[in-house]
């Protein structure tokens, strides 16, 4: 491992200066010195996207993380993130399923998968995609790590998307780094009693972007990455991003669902009961009152626990159900 471009159980290395090494992490401060790969490199021509959030996301993060991940990768758009449990793994492996790349930079050795529970994860990657780490090849994921691992996910990124953090988040130890970097930052509003909307209301007060509708969203993305790389030219990003359903901005975004469309085809009592959960879990009298006067007399337990055993609801508490977001 210690010469140049030599590589050991497909581990590669690069150092600052190789023409293999990534070209957006060239121009940030504190470059790493030395880069580990296990897999591909992001491409330099194609948009890239970092997906980040809260570890302990809610179901409505789930279903924005996956919803996310499925949209830019089937327009073309990579998305990056540091394989964490939570919403950074649920957009990674939402991508790879949806037939795009994704790449993870981690805070150990490339060799190693942490956290654990993501081992399917960091085996799609080393095959979708690559897993980078500036340490190396059996280094521990020790925490002081990781602060310094946020840098390279920012710098190798265009946009850095924010879907939910707390006051106090690591999560936001990558954006002040994307900001240095001058990358751009897009946030998903939340509630604003929610904990896990805090920050991310909060980083739209100081000034970041608004992320409501996919499509407008798909449509910067590309604009940022042709203005920061102009030899790629507008025609190569019209070609990526038809590549995706619709081209840019045609594919299914969050605020769409597959499921309620399927459900409305087999049952349309259990569509309807479907269609008035929230993510915000209600009593089964809440949710009766928003059901269409023609479902209101139906078996909405059973209903409910039928929603629950096909995976698309979840009890949180006894008698409070709501939407399911994705594993």
């Amino acid at each position: 491992m210690e010469e140049r471009g030599k590589t050991t159980e497909g581990i590669r290395i690069l150092k600052r200066g190789d023409r293999e090494y990534p070209g957006r992490l060239q121009e940030i401060p504190g470059a790493p010195e030395e880069l580990y790969v296990l897999g591909r490199l992001p491409e330099e021509d194609r948009p890239t996207v970092a997906v980040i959030g809260a570890r302990d996301c809610s179901e409505y993060g789930r279903y924005v993380a996956s919803g996310l991940g499925v949209s830019l990768a089937r327009n073309g758009v990579q998305v990056i993130s540091g394989m964490a449990r939570g919403i950074d793994g649920i957009g990674q492996a939402a991508a790879l399923d949806a037939g795009g790349s994704s790449f993870a930079v981690l805070g150990s050795g490339v060799d190693v998968c942490y956290p654990a529970g993501n081992r399917g994860l960091y085996e799609k990657l080393k095959l979708g995609g690559g897993i980078l780490s500036e340490y190396p090849p059996g280094t521990p994921p020790l925490s002081h790590h990781f602060p310094p691992r946020n840098r390279i996910v920012s710098g190798l990124s265009d946009v850095v998307v924010v879907v939910e953090a707390r006051e106090k988040s690591g999560t936001l130890i990558t954006v002040d780094m994307a900001l240095e970097q001058g990358r751009e930052v897009y946030v998903v509003p939340g509630r604003v009693t929610d904990p896990l909307s805090v920050g991310c209301n909060r980083l739209l007060k100081l000034g970041a972007g608004l992320l409501l509708d996919p499509g407008e969203f798909l449509e910067e993305v590309w604009r940022i990455c042709d203005s920061r790389r102009p030899e790629a030219g507008s025609g190569r990003a019209a070609e990526q991003g038809a590549a995706g359903e619709g081209g840019r901005g045609g594919s299914r975004g969050p605020a769409e669902n597959p499921a309620a469309d399927r459900l409305a085809a087999e049952d349309p009592a259990l569509a309807a009961v479907y269609r008035a959960l929230d993510f915000t879990p209600g009593s089964v009298d809440q949710i009766r009152e928003r059901l269409p006067a023609a479902f209101r007399e139906e078996q909405l337990g059973a209903s409910l626990i039928r929603l629950c055993l096909e995976g698309l609801a979840i009890q949180v508490s006894p008698g409070q159900f709501s939407m399911k977001g994705t594993d």
